[in-house]
């Protein structure tokens, strides 16, 4: 079905003007924004091109130049994404949901449901409040949701308030994930790099991504038997918070901004 729908989808008009085809990339963007965005467009696309090479970049350049920063902010975005235990959470819910009596059919469809009023939620108002707001708002939330877990399964008596907490927390938890921990580090990345080194640079980024995220689902039952629910709730609970103070003091507001303003952010925001 991807392959199907890709053929619908157009060229990046910033590969086709690189590539001399500016005709065919004011096309793409007429196509995107309608006739009276195009203008704009080219000028921003012809701006931010001027300056940088055809080439991509090379790793070096990445993880020893000047744009290191922009490599940094990413990967540990995407570091503290999956050290948060969402994916823990997406690949064993229903073994977490059916310990708290849940079915796992139910379970499923409220983790789904969750996450697709959470994307919605993000959809509306990215370009509202912003993308470090809403990092900010969707990393708090998923620590007070791993609270009401911990919570949970420790000073409570009341089995129906276990159920609830613990059901609840995990239901919030994937809500405020999918408010801005998902979908703003892909998006923020893709907006603080340059063009040139954009490919590279996502690259490096999402290697982290995949390796972290490999290495929590393969410890994460293991981790849940040896240091129980309290305990792990806390240290993902941990990790939320760090991604809380990480987004507040490094990574720069990108809403409504073009590449110089937001290359002129990352740089003063080092001084």
């Amino acid at each position: 079905m991807l392959a199907v729908f890709m053929e619908l989808c157009v060229e990046s008009p910033q590969w086709l003007f690189k590539r001399g085809r500016a005709a065919e990339a004011e096309a793409v963007f007429e196509k995107l924004l309608g006739g009276s965005y195009v203008k704009a467009a080219m000028a921003e696309l012809v701006k931010s091109d001027r300056g940088d090479d055809a080439d991509s970049a090379k790793l070096s350049e990445l993880l020893f130049g000047r744009s290191f920063r922009v490599v940094f902010i990413g990967s540990t975005l995407f570091a503290l994404q999956q050290l948060s235990g969402i994916n823990a959470v997406f690949y064993f819910s229903s073994t977490v949901f059916k310990k708290a009596g849940v079915p796992s059919a139910s379970a499923n469809i409220c983790v789904g449901v969750c996450n697709l009023l959470g994307s919605t939620v993000a959809v509306v108002l990215m370009d509202k409040l912003g993308r470090k707001v809403l990092l900010i708002g969707s990393f708090a939330g998923m620590a007070v949701s791993l609270g009401l877990q911990a919570i949970a399964y420790t000073s409570l008596p009341s089995p129906f308030g276990t159920l609830f907490l613990s059901v609840g927390g995990m239901l919030l938890f994937v809500l405020s994930f999918a408010t801005g921990a998902g979908p703003v580090p892909s998006l923020l990345l893709s907006e603080i790099c340059p063009g040139r080194l954009r490919a590279t640079a996502l690259a490096v980024c999402l290697a982290v991504h995949w390796v972290i995220n490999f290495f929590v689902g393969l410890l994460f039952l293991r981790m849940l038997e040896q240091l129980g629910s309290v305990l792990l709730n806390a240290i993902f609970g941990f990790f939320c918070v760090v991604a809380v103070i990480f987004v507040q003091k490094n990574v720069v507001e990108t809403k409504g901004k073009s590449l110089q303003e937001i290359e002129i952010s990352l740089l003063s925001s080092t001084q």
